[in-house]
């Protein structure tokens, strides 16, 4: 599995239907706050981004976490996160600069994606198309960095 989310803000719609199915795959409850991914609305409405988990080369949320319930992967790539390690200290999620960590107020846990190993269930829900599933390698960081940029631009 080398493959990655990336969202596309012009498609995104702001249904928070994304929200809605992770929570109900993960959590086996509908209730957003649980979910993994996070849909960001700013000005007045207009510009909306799904956020989540980039399974970054370095991760800055394994790199703080005290008791070492965030690591790496290396055979995938991916950020896992050992729910039965973490001490709900939020360390992760204040570290992560892209807001790709959650938090579960319920059972006072850190919350990331985990790819739904292989098969995103954002990804087969999002009507817009506004959420893909593609792979790492020769996906351009510049389409992310250009989103990015748009939103968070005056």
């Amino acid at each position: 599995m080398n493959g990655i989310l990336v969202a596309d803000m012009e498609r995104c719609t702001g249904c928070k239907l994304c929200e809605i199915v992770c929570s109900v795959k993960k959590e086996w409850v509908s209730d957003p706050p649980r979910s993994r991914i996070r849909i960001t609305i700013q000005r007045g409405g207009k510009n909306r981004l799904p956020t989540f988990c980039q399974h970054c080369e370095e991760p800055l949320c394994a790199a703080v976490c005290p008791v070492n319930a965030v690591r790496k992967d290396e055979s995938t790539g991916l950020i896992l996160l050992d729910r039965e390690l973490c001490v709900g200290c939020r360390a992760c999620v204040s570290a992560c600069p892209l807001f790709g960590v959650g938090f579960d107020s319920v059972e006072n846990k850190a919350l990331r994606c985990d790819l739904c190993h292989g098969d995103p269930a954002c990804v087969k829900y999002c009507e817009a198309g506004a959420i893909q599933y593609v792979d790492r390698d020769p996906f351009p960081t510049n389409k992310q960095r250009a989103a990015a940029k748009k939103l968070y631009s005056p």
